[in-house]
């Protein structure tokens, strides 16, 4: 049994992969001052970029588990996460309303994904 860890610290790794499945640790937006369109839309960002350095990609995700601080964003987030899924590809999902691990942030994603054969 082979696992991968790539940029590990003593809290967590951001990538993991496992017999051919690679595990995201959660993302959030680079920018934590902007709305919710634009926290989704580069925080879809570092998953794209994080899913290629796994030899991955958006049509390979599995499962995709959102949290967004306050429910009433769930439209908008939608429109950027509708937008950015390749037609035919979608992950099975869940989307919850969470407290964030700071107030500033809007939204969060943990993605999970099969290496790309």
């Amino acid at each position: 049994m082979s696992i991968q860890r790539e940029e590990t610290t003593q809290r967590m790794s951001r990538i993991v992969i496992h017999n051919d499945t690679v595990y995201l640790c959660g993302q959030v937006g680079k920018d934590s001052t902007k709305g919710i369109a634009e926290q989704t839309e580069t925080m879809l960002e570092k998953v794209d970029a994080l899913l290629l350095q796994s030899g991955s990609d958006r049509e390979n995700m599995l499962s995709a588990t959102v949290y967004v601080r306050d429910i009433k964003d769930f439209a908008a987030m939608n429109e950027v996460w509708d937008a950015w899924v390749p037609e035919g590809h979608a992950p099975a999902r869940a989307c919850v309303e969470a407290r964030m691990a700071r107030a500033e942030l809007l939204v969060e994603i943990s993605v999970v994904a099969a290496v790309q054969k």
